[in-house]
């Protein structure tokens, strides 16, 4: 085992308890700052989860005093190969390795919900634009900060920002790299939400998405993200099929009978 693998190992934590994954990003020290380790172990912990069994909803956080302050520049200059691995990186066929830490989760097929606290700045805003929500304390300081080190963020963030906050606005946090607080966020529609201690609004969330019937909390995520890009006919003829393979199923006549009888439902999860 490198040591590189060895230390991606503990650079993220996660554990599963009643169908809700928390994954905490854990390199307090650098205020979760995305070193070759943290890339590697956010992506493994994606991967990961997509094959969970009983997952339901993921909660993403930072240990210590941030969310994740985004690049380490130096770490990654300093890694074998230089500057010219990561370019090598960057003509991988996408998404590369430096978009899947955020990537993954857009892909994954549970809702995932992002804490965030301190700073989330750079790269570390990216991963937590491909949760599905955002919670944010009013004092944590967001940014698209890679202007400042004279580039543009390259972390999925075209499948994200632009969809989020208009394409003016997106231009306006891109162009300058302005850092904005948790409060602003929330006004701009960068965060869904605010709260004083985000990381259990997440928790309550997560565990009220995780009481819901798995299949239909599926399907609707997979349904409002292919709304994003695709045409009318192709989105309506989605609902349709989605519908049609709900309606009559035991997961779906579970909450039925839930909500006739006012007792929480036992539904069953998919195989994967």
């Amino acid at each position: 085992m490198t040591e590189d693998r060895a230390q991606s190992e503990q650079r993220v934590l996660v554990e599963v308890v009643d169908h809700v994954a928390t994954v905490t990003l854990n390199r307090p020290d650098k205020h979760n700052a995305l070193d070759g380790a943290m890339f590697e172990a956010i992506a493994t912990a994606a991967r990961r989860l997509a094959g969970e069994p009983g997952l339901r909803a993921v909660v993403l956080g930072g240990a210590g005093r941030s969310f994740c302050s985004g690049i380490d520049l130096a770490s990654l200059a300093a890694a074998d190969g230089g500057l010219d691995g990561v370019r090598a990186a960057l003509a991988e066929a996408p998404p590369n390795r430096f978009q899947l830490p955020a990537y993954g989760w857009l892909t994954l097929p549970v809702p995932v919900i992002a804490a965030i606290h301190g700073n989330c700045l750079g790269g570390g805003l990216q991963i937590a634009l491909a949760a599905d929500i955002r919670i944010a304390a009013p004092d944590a300081r967001l940014s698209v900060m890679e202007v400042k080190w004279g580039l543009v963020p390259d972390m999925s963030l075209t499948r994200t920002l632009p969809r989020l906050v208009g394409i003016d606005v997106a231009k306006d946090l891109t162009y300058t790299g302005r850092v904005v607080s948790g409060t602003e966020a929330s006004e701009l529609g960068l965060v869904t939400r605010l709260d004083d201690d985000p990381l259990a609004a997440a928790g309550t969330l997560a565990a009220e998405i995780a009481g819901r019937s798995p299949d239909a909390i599926r399907s609707a995520k997979r349904l409002l993200d292919s709304s994003w890009t695709a045409e009318a006919d192709e989105t309506l003829a989605l609902e349709a099929e989605l519908q049609s393979a709900l309606i009559g199923s035991p997961n779906q006549l579970a909450a039925v009978a839930a909500g006739l009888n006012k007792k929480p439902a036992q539904f069953t999860d998919p195989a994967r």
